[in-house]
């Protein structure tokens, strides 16, 4: 008997004044990710935003565990957003409330008894490497420790899936590195499902090819060269609203489709 998706598109189309998705379909199963590459305006953001019920398609379906998610009013989606973190491109910290606050903001809105969150929040802070920033502000840290206090927040509520939407955007390589070790973390880590949407190759590459475990209550990395034996991983690439790939990094990587290769390049 075969596990059904975590995420499932089927024939989704979505316009506005132009058409922005046609016809995407395509799956993501429990402890996998997929990295979903494409141009500016190619409608990788917009997936993400069709995945919490931030926009409804024109046509086809969106499921998330098995619920369609755009046959959902707005009041009984809380319930699938509750399964989901996401971390977005610039981090969106609130700048009136400290990291902890920050990484507590939704823990407090649920209700949990400020002794719990604040254990949760030391615990996130900790897994993101951060632990001694907790009463700092957001205007003291540099732009890869606020994305990885956007990261502890989105981890905060325990999701069972993540999404990120170009969380290396701005980052110099030694930066965008630590957070794409971050993002492997979660994966390997804490088995959880991912979605990362970006234009950055190098960064895609490093999630997919990057393992993490942890010894002696050290984190600790290693890299494979050989892309054809990377699993859990794949890629989608669209163009101009259409899947012009999915497959693993090692397909990716020695495509010979003309548009893959010259993005690529």
């Amino acid at each position: 008997m075969s596990v059904p998706p975590v995420i499932s598109f089927r024939d989704v189309w979505l316009s506005f004044d132009r058409p922005i998705l046609k016809g995407v379909s395509f799956d993501l199963h429990a402890g996998a990710t997929k990295i979903i590459l494409g141009g500016s305006g190619s409608g990788k953001t917009t997936i993400l935003r069709l995945i919490m019920g931030l926009l409804k398609p024109d046509s086809g379906t969106v499921s998330v565990d098995g619920v369609e998610v755009q046959r959902l009013p707005e009041d009984e989606l809380r319930d699938i957003r509750l399964k989901i973190g996401m971390v977005f491109q610039e981090g969106a910290l609130f700048d009136s409330l400290s990291v902890g606050e920050n990484v507590g903001f939704r823990l407090d809105e649920d209700g949990l008894p400020p002794e719990e969150t604040e254990a949760r929040v030391r615990d996130m802070l900790g897994f993101v490497e951060l632990s001694p920033f907790f009463e700092r502000m957001p205007s003291e840290l540099s732009g890869g420790q606020r994305r990885r206090v956007a990261v502890a927040r989105a981890l905060a509520a325990r999701p069972g899936i993540m999404l990120y939407d170009e969380p290396t955007t701005g980052l110099d390589p030694i930066t965008a590195t630590t957070i794409t070790d971050l993002i492997v973390k979660v994966r390997d880590l804490d088995g959880v499902t991912s979605i990362l949407v970006t234009h950055q190759l190098r960064d895609a590459y490093n999630v997919a090819r990057t393992f993490a475990w942890k010894k002696d209550g050290e984190f600790l990395f290693n890299a494979v060269a050989d892309l054809s034996i990377v699993a859990g991983t794949e890629f989608l690439m669209l163009r101009e609203g259409e899947v012009a790939f999915e497959g693993t990094a090692h397909e990716l990587q020695t495509s010979g489709d003309p548009y893959i290769r010259e993005f690529l390049s």
